[in-house]
């Protein structure tokens, strides 16, 4: 095993001359002595037996060798930087890995920008995401294999707290025969129709439709659902936030239905051991809450 016979606090140095530009801002920036810096950065020189920098003028300039090694230099800090913060949440009990099941009719965009600031704060922290349909949030709390959940429902024997409420509109392809009958649309002219809906992930086989099942096309996801529908294959209800795109481009046009063209779902946030809680499942959830 080759021991490095550099320190990472020598690397630290020349990045700071090079950064300030010159030893003495380096010395002002690191708060250190300016001859501590010098001294740091020549021992670095002259164990690697390589001229790493010069001074032109007043600024410090790298030679190649320089250029390729302060590069490496700079990776090198950020994993030690890395690690240390790592072992700080860990000494705070911060779990390796979240497990985090998510209803398939979360806002894409609430979730992803959940995730950004989350992942500013845990890179150390590992996110295992499973999507889920109507009881499949249930099944994975009650299997023990998620620590926290977003699901349309609260199950029996848990808490939970309403995060967001997601409305879903009827809506089918311009071009779908629904629409040129050009009038309000009846039960009975939806039930001649082939409905596409997303089917329960869970083992409970919980039935969303509420139409005739005779001309019924289940996926497994609203992305395949939405798929199907805007290729007119089919009429169905998606959540309007994740469909915007695809009305307002002409893919995708809502249904004159004499009632029932949209539903509001309410969906929630669920710990599965609120006494078992970890700081940074907990983190996440306070995230979650605040993107609202």
């Amino acid at each position: 095993m080759n021991i490095p016979r550099v320190t990472l606090d020598q690397w630290r140095a020349l990045q700071a001359v090079i950064d300030s530009g010159g030893y003495a801002q380096a010395a002002e920036q690191l708060h250190r002595s300016q001859s501590s810096v010098s001294y740091a950065v020549n021992r670095l020189q002259e164990q690697l037996g390589l001229k790493l920098m010069h001074i032109e003028g007043r600024k410090a300039v790298l030679s190649e060798a320089g250029k390729v090694l302060l590069q490496r230099s700079r990776q090198l800090l950020a994993d030690a930087g890395a690690i240390e913060q790592q072992a700080h949440h860990l000494e705070q009990g911060w779990e390796a890995e979240i497990r985090f099941a998510v209803e398939a009719a979360y806002p894409t965009q609430k979730l992803m920008d959940v995730l950004k600031q989350f992942e500013a704060l845990g890179k150390d922290t590992r996110i295992r995401l499973q999507e889920v349909v109507l009881s499949g949030a249930e099944e994975v709390l009650l299997n023990g294999e998620a620590d926290l959940a977003i699901s349309p429902y609260v199950p029996h024997g848990f808490l939970g707290e309403e995060l967001v409420k997601v409305r879903f509109i009827a809506v089918a392809h311009p071009d779908h025969g629904l629409h040129k009958l050009d009038r309000d649309l009846t039960v009975h002219d939806l039930n001649r129709e082939t409905h596409v809906m997303v089917s329960d992930s869970g083992s409970k086989g919980i039935d969303a439709g509420w139409l005739s099942d005779s001309h019924r096309w289940s996926v497994a996801s609203l992305e395949s659902a939405r798929k199907l529908i805007s290729n007119g294959l089919g009429f169905g209800w998606l959540p309007e936030n994740e469909i915007q795109q695809q009305v307002k481009g002409g893919e995708l046009k809502r249904l004159r239905l004499r009632e029932g063209a949209q539903n509001i779902g309410n969906l929630y946030l669920i710990y599965a051991d609120p006494e078992q809680v970890g700081p940074a499942t907990r983190r996440l959830a306070e995230i979650l809450k605040s993107c609202r």
